[in-house]
């Protein structure tokens, strides 16, 4: 296991260098740094209000930052908006995943993407491949799906977000930003959630796995940066830190912060 995962070492895809955000007097985030790589599973950590958040929407493309930068393969990039941020293949998987219930799960997998057959008047949406490929690409995550027209509602949470995930990988995702993908779920549902990261890291995305949970994080994560009032208070590669460690690094409890 060690060995896979340092043959994955490899240069960061997006990096977050010295990112400060400032709405009006308050200071959101203050001088963050971040890098994620391909093959890799960077875990952001922090209870509510450290700064995740924020950091999500400025990765994301939602809005900019005060001061500071972002730079895509080593090269500075100003992301004008979430639609720029994908199109440079930087996907974000929010709580509420974007899975709409009452749409097959085929239509959720493509959601304005679905290839057609056909031309001018008779164009229309290939169903039976877009059934095929969200089978196909579900089953990558180890998620079986009889009949890809059934409606999402039917599908776990944990299956709703290897929806997601699978959608996102499909369209060219390098960077998979997870926005707190365990918060509502049970301990198998987490499980299944916690593999397809795993799943996603080997087929080479570069995962940033945000959550307040250390023991998600420590059992998916290669790397760990801890938040604490828009601050990092701690850079921590697996090797050097344990669960509990990073649960008190969360609260403070683990003394004078390290970076």
């Amino acid at each position: 296991m060690n060995e896979r995962r340092e043959r994955r070492q490899a240069g960061p895809v997006l990096e977050a260098r010295g990112v400060t955000k400032r709405f009006g007097a308050l200071v959101a985030l203050d001088g963050v740094s971040l890098m994620l790589a391909p093959g890799r599973v960077a875990c952001l950590l922090g209870d509510n209000g450290a700064g995740k958040s924020t950091l999500i929407r400025i990765l994301s493309g939602v809005f900019g930052p005060t001061a500071g930068s972002l730079a895509l393969d080593g090269s500075p990039v100003p992301l004008r908006s979430p639609r720029h941020a994908q199109a440079l293949g930087i996907a974000t998987v929010h709580q509420d995943l974007g899975v709409l219930p009452l749409l097959a799960i085929w239509r959720n997998f493509f959601l304005g993407h679905e290839p057609t057959v056909g031309r001018g008047p008779l164009r229309r949406i290939d169903a039976a491949r877009c059934e095929r490929i969200a089978k196909e690409q579900l089953e990558t995550l180890g998620i079986r799906v009889a009949d890809a027209s059934r409606l999402a509602a039917t599908l776990s949470g944990g299956e709703r977000q290897a929806v997601a995930i699978a959608r996102a990988l499909h369209l060219g995702a390098r960077v998979l930003i997870l926005d707190e993908p365990t918060a509502a779920l049970g301990v198998r549902q987490s499980g299944i959630v916690l593999r397809n990261i795993e799943r996603a890291r080997d087929r080479g995305a570069a995962v940033l796995l945000v959550t307040h949970n250390p023991g998600h994080a420590y059992a998916v994560g290669d790397a760990f940066t801890v938040l604490r009032g828009g601050r990092v208070v701690a850079t921590r590669s697996r090797t050097d830190v344990t669960a509990d460690e990073l649960a008190a690094l969360m609260t403070g409890e683990a003394g004078e912060p390290g970076a």
